[in-house]
C-alpha cells in the first residue's frame, strides 16, 4: 500500500526534499551551537588584576580554571608602587606562574599626598589608616604599625625576594593595549587605589568602553560590626562616624571618580560593607597552610586577624553566585577638599544628578561560607613548580 495514497508522487517529493532540507538545516543549527558552546567552554576568561599588593586575592584568580590573567598591574596605597611590584613579582613565582607579565603603575596619586593630609586631619580630624602615609596608630590596635619608609625604599620579603623582573611598560599603556587587543574581552578587577585605571582613561578615552567589566573593591555606604572579638571592634572604628569613607578611594579620591566616570559595559562595586562578615583568622590561615601547597606554605608569614577584602572582590568575579544581598545605585567619589574627601557619594536610579555618574552593582552582603571553601580550594588546587627562588 502506497505510504501516501492520496497525495501525487511528485508533490510527495517535493514535500521529502523539503523535510529533508529543513532536517539538514536544523541539524546544521544544533551543530553551530554545540560548537559554539564548546568554544565558549574552551575560551579562558581574560583579566587584568590592579591592586597595591600582592596576597590571596591574587592568587584564587592565578589559580582559577578557566582564567587566563594577561597581568597584574601596581600602583601605591598600603604600600609604595616598587613595594607592591617586588610583592607581585614574588607572588607569581611562588604560584609558579612568572610566565605572567607584572606592570608597574602610578607612584603618586593625582592631587592628593602626605602633606595634603596631614593637613586635612588638622583641620577635620584623625584618620584611621593612611596606607603609605602611615606613621603611628591614634589608639592601641592589635595589628602591628607598618614600617614607614620612603617611594624607593623596597623591604626583603621573608619568604625570598623576586628573580624575575617587572616589565618596562608602565602599568596605564599595559591597560590601554590589552583592551585594544582584545576588545570587549578582559575584565578589570581592581582593589587598591584607582590612579591606574583613571590614567589609563585619561590617555585613552576608548579605554573603558573596550574593557568588558570593572569589578572593584572601594569605598563604603554603611558597615557596621558584624563579628565578635577585639578585631572586628577596632576594623569598626572607621565607620562608625564615617561609614562613607574608605582607604582606596581617600588616598585618591580625584582618580576614583575619574575611573567610575568612565563608560563602562559594567560596574561592580564591592564596598566595605560585605568585608565586616569575614576575618582572616588563626585558624583559617593554619587551614591555609595545610593545604600543602607552595602558597599555602607562605601563609606563615601572613598576618590574621583582616577582613577578606580583595578576597571578596576576586570571589565574586569567579562566582557572582556568592553574592546574597545586592543594589544598583549610582555611584560616584566626593573629590572636594572637605570633611567628605574621599567619601561615597550614590544614588538610587532617577535620582543622581546625570553628570557622568554610572550604574554600579553594588555587592551589600555575600555567603561566607562559600568563600572560605572556595579560598581553600583554589589555594589547595594543583600548581606549578615554584619559580625563583626556592621557598625557605
Amino acid at each position: 500500500m502506497p505510504l501516501h495514497p492520496t497525495v501525487p508522487k511528485p508533490e510527495r517529493f517535493r514535500k521529502t526534499r523539503k523535510a529533508l532540507r529543513r532536517t539538514l538545516a536544523l541539524g546544521l543549527v544544533a551543530g553551530g551551537l554545540l560548537a559554539a558552546s564548546a568554544q565558549a567552554k574552551a575560551d579562558p576568561r581574560l583579566v587584568i588584576f590592579d591592586d597595591d599588593g600582592f596576597s590571596i586575592a591574587q592568587w584564587m584568580i592565578i589559580k582559577a580554571p578557566n582564567v587566563r590573567v594577561l597581568g597584574i598591574t601596581t600602583v601605591t596605597g598600603d604600600v609604595w608602587q616598587k613595594e607592591a611590584t617586588n610583592d607581585a613579582l614574588r607572588g607569581v613565582e611562588v604560584a609558579g606562574r612568572a610566565d605572567i607579565p607584572v606592570v608597574p603603575g602610578a607612584t603618586y596619586p593625582f592631587l592628593n599626598s602626605e602633606k595634603l593630609t596631614d593637613r586635612w586631619e588638622a583641620l577635620y580630624g584623625k584618620l584611621i589608616w593612611k596606607g603609605v602615609w602611615m606613621k603611628k596608630w591614634v589608639e592601641k590596635t592589635e595589628q602591628p604599625l607598618p614600617y614607614y619608609h620612603g617611594p624607593d625604599v623596597v623591604p626583603d620579603l621573608p619568604y625570598g625576594n623576586p628573580v624575575k623582573k617587572p616589565e618596562t611598560e608602565r602599568a596605564a599603556d599595559f591597560l590601554i593595549r590589552m583592551v585594544h587587543q582584545y576588545p570587549g574581552q578582559v575584565s578589570i578587577i581592581a582593589t587598591g587605589p584607582m590612579t591606574n585605571i583613571a590614567l589609563a582613561q585619561t590617555l585613552d578615552p576608548e579605554f573603558a568602553s573596550l574593557a568588558k567589566e570593572l569589578v572593584y573593591m572601594g569605598g563604603g555606604l554603611n558597615p557596621r560590626q558584624t563579628r565578635p572579638g577585639v578585631v572586628a571592634h577596632q576594623f569598626a572604628r572607621e565607620f562608625l562616624n564615617s561609614p562613607r569613607r574608605e582607604f582606596n578611594f581617600r588616598l585618591d579620591p580625584e582618580s576614583a571618580s575619574a575611573a567610575l566616570r568612565a563608560p563602562w559595559k559594567h560596574i561592580v562595586m564591592v564596598p566595605a560593607d560585605p568585608s565586616t562578615d569575614t576575618e582572616l583568622t588563626p585558624e583559617f590561615l593554619k587551614k591555609l597552610e595545610a593545604t600543602g601547597t607552595s602558597i599555602g606554605h607562605v601563609m606563615k608569614w601572613h598576618l590574621s586577624g583582616f577582613p577578606l577584602w580583595d578576597e571578596i572582590a576576586a570571589s565574586v568575579w569567579l562566582d557572582p553566585s556568592i553574592i546574597t544581598e545586592k543594589q544598583d545605585l549610582f555611584v560616584d567619589v566626593n573629590s572636594q577638599f572637605g570633611p567628605g574627601y574621599g567619601d561615597v557619594v550614590s544614588w538610587t536610579p532617577g535620582y543622581e544628578p546625570g553628570l557622568g555618574e554610572r550604574k554600579n552593582e553594588v555587592v551589600l552582603r555575600i555567603n561566607v561560607p562559600k568563600l572560605e571553601k572556595q579560598i581553600l580550594d583554589l589555594i589547595g588546587s594543583p600548581q606549578a613548580p615554584v619559580s625563583g627562588h626556592p621557598l625557605p
